[in-house]
């Protein structure tokens, strides 16, 4: 399917984190004449790796944005080509209508996003805190005792977990943690 990239002028790209496409030859093309937009989920941030990519990424000339709509991990090429992951496999999609109605789904996602650079400034300390957050909620530490640890206040404590459970895509503390170990920030 890599094949597909050679003559592509657009790629779009959905991922909720850097390795979805890892485990094949190569990552989208982006070069001179390729526009390429990529849209990732916030944890992408929370993994040193994953935020060095993004940025690399940004700074080779692509559109780089984040979201914190739930994605179906995709990439078109060329409004011609979708290609769908699944469970450890992947979907290639040629039906214009079908790639349509994904195209029209992750311009929906991507018009609800951030750019790369001001979720980081937005959130960038979230991202610093995440890992010693992580820590506190896997230790059990109460919210009270967690702040006092961290050095900040109670309520920046509580939302900063805020951010992070909804950052790593989660509803509960629990799941954020669960998520966070799929991940291997903890």
């Amino acid at each position: 399917t890599w094949h597909l990239f050679a003559k592509a002028r657009e790629v779009t790209c959905a991922a909720k984190d850097v390795r979805t496409w890892a485990s094949h030859n190569q990552a989208p093309p982006q070069g001179k004449g390729v526009r390429v937009r990529r849209l990732y989920r916030p944890g992408v941030l929370l993994d040193p790796t994953g935020a060095q990519h993004a940025r690399h990424v940004a700074s080779s000339g692509a559109q780089v944005r984040i979201t914190t709509t739930e994605l179906n991990e995709t990439i078109i090429v060329d409004r011609r080509v979708a290609i769908l992951a699944g469970d450890g496999s992947f979907t290639v999609v040629w039906i214009p209508a079908v790639v349509q109605g994904v195209l029209t789904l992750f311009n929906a996602a991507w018009g609800k996003s951030t750019a790369l650079a001001d979720y980081e400034r937005d959130y960038g300390d979230l991202c610093e805190m995440a890992p010693r957050i992580l820590e506190l909620l896997g230790a059990g530490a109460g919210d009270a005792p967690a702040a006092r640890a961290m050095g900040i206040s109670l309520r920046t404590y509580r939302r900063r977990v805020d951010d992070l459970v909804k950052t790593l895509g989660a509803s509960s503390r629990f799941q954020a943690g669960a998520r966070a170990r799929e991940l291997g920030l903890i």
